[in-house]
């Protein structure tokens, strides 16, 4: 039996099998954990802000479909709805006996706000274990307002040397992963 359940999400432009979110499932497995990637490429294509809600729906479902333990996970976009996901079950009673039990969020290059495209910045929860792997040199999401978005949280924060894409920290960041992981399940 599984020690607990992870959904990864995928950023904008990318997919299911995309690398940083094949190195978390692979650090999921090796550690008990089920898993599944779900799959937005349909709803990316138009890049209104009404696929963003589509996007976070397809995942609020996924989410409370599931029953027990249950890590969020996500890469930029992928990123953005696992925090707004994780906002809506920790405000609709996600810790019931029927329902998922929220332990942690791990967010890649989140986009902290997105000006007209969704109406309030990213919303994850506070009081939800949180760590987060963000770029110095990210060029759509600075790194200052990452910060402030941690500091607010008291979010784990990890900035590494790289751009958006975290192309030279794939294994940096299934590491730290692997860390949030190991912490939750305690």
């Amino acid at each position: 039996m599984a020690r607990g359940h992870v959904i990864l999400s995928h950023g904008l432009e990318s997919g299911p099998e995309a690398t940083k979110v094949s190195a978390l499932a692979q650090v999921a497995e090796h550690l008990g954990w089920s898993h599944e990637r779900p799959d937005y490429r349909d709803l990316d294509a138009g890049r209104r802000p009404e696929d963003i809600a589509a996007r976070v729906a397809r995942l609020q479902a996924l989410a409370r479909a599931h029953t027990g333990p249950l890590v969020l996970a996500g890469s930029s976009m992928g990123a953005f709805i696992s925090g707004e996901v994780a906002g809506h079950l920790a405000g609709g009673g996600g810790t019931s006996s029927t329902g998922p039990t929220l332990l942690g969020l791990f967010l890649m290059a989140p986009p902290i706000a997105m000006p007209g495209w969704w109406p309030t910045p990213l919303q994850a929860p506070a009081s939800l274990p949180t760590m987060v792997v963000h770029g110095w040199d990210d060029e759509l999401i600075p790194a200052a307002a990452v910060i402030d978005w941690c500091a607010a949280r008291k979010a784990e924060l990890r900035l590494v040397d790289d751009s958006h894409r975290l192309a030279a920290h794939v294994d940096y960041s299934a590491s730290a992963f692997a860390d949030l992981l190991k912490r939750v399940d305690a």
